[in-house]
């Protein structure tokens, strides 16, 4: 079996301090997928290089304290691709793939962190336009290889992924416009949403993120905004899943996935 985790860590420090590192101890995935790490390599360098014996392999963003993404792999891959090519949002750090080719099989694990958009008009455009940009790039990787994209992809696509789903149709990550694009990758690009897969009636248990304000988190009100997504001959392995509430690393919760094959 493969076993992949994402996690968005809302800075990598802070979720250090709140135990990350011996749940990824406890619980042996081969690669955990992370995002907004909100640090550069100095603040790397002699701490997070690996996390539990898995080596990190990073996409920074120019920023300071900003975005940032890693994959931490027990297996070490024949290429990292840093960026995917787009001169706004590589320096952003959304975008770090790892890949795993042998002889008999092109296959990447890719973490990825999608812009939001909740912070006003300006970003949300932003947000636009980078879906505009990871659509037919996604696309035309999926010609050449397989892969398993995980990330805060920060769009709820159904009714089910959110608790407020009615109160919260002309808000970023429940936009029309926003929906109708992972529509279209499920559809198009032809990509598996590997939880809905396995979890297709699944409701207020599949929830990944909640607001600090209030008491969102107490009270469940949630967006499921992380996903795998993976090409359709690897989603076909996909038999169990989990997102793990138990402890609270971060404002999101990570999912796990394992997959009915080995790297």
């Amino acid at each position: 079996m493969f076993k992949l985790t994402s996690l968005n860590l809302n800075g990598i420090r802070s979720a250090a301090s709140k135990g990350v590192e011996a749940w990824i101890a406890k619980t042996t995935p081969d690669c955990i997928c992370v995002q907004e790490v909100k640090a550069q390599a100095p603040d790397v360098e002699g701490r997070f290089e690996e996390l539990a014996g898995l080596k990190g392999h990073f996409h920074f963003a120019q920023k300071k304290g900003y975005s940032g993404v890693a994959v931490y792999t027990r297996h070490a891959p024949s290429d990292v691709i840093v960026g995917f090519g787009s001169p706004e949002f590589d320096a952003e750090g959304r975008y770090v793939e790892l890949r795993f080719d042998t002889p008999s099989r092109k296959f990447s694990v890719i973490s990825c962190y999608f812009p939001s958009g909740s912070s006003g008009e300006e970003r949300q455009q932003a947000k636009f336009r980078f879906l505009d940009e990871v659509d037919p790039y996604l696309a035309s990787l999926k010609t050449e290889r397989e892969f398993i994209l995980c990330g805060d992809v920060n769009i709820a696509h159904g009714n089910a992924d959110l608790k407020n789903w009615r109160s919260n149709q002309k808000n970023s990550g429940f936009l029309p416009e926003e929906r109708a694009w992972m529509t279209k990758l499920l559809s198009e690009t032809a990509l598996v949403d590997v939880y809905r897969k396995l979890k297709p009636e699944s409701t207020e248990e599949c929830y990944t993120w909640w607001s600090n304000r209030g008491q969102a988190y107490a009270k469940n009100v949630g967006w499921r905004l992380d996903y795998h997504l993976a090409t359709p001959a690897i989603a076909a392995l996909a038999r169990n899943e989990e997102i793990y509430k138990t402890e609270k690393f971060s404002d999101h919760a990570p999912i796990t996935v394992e997959y009915e094959f080995g790297l």
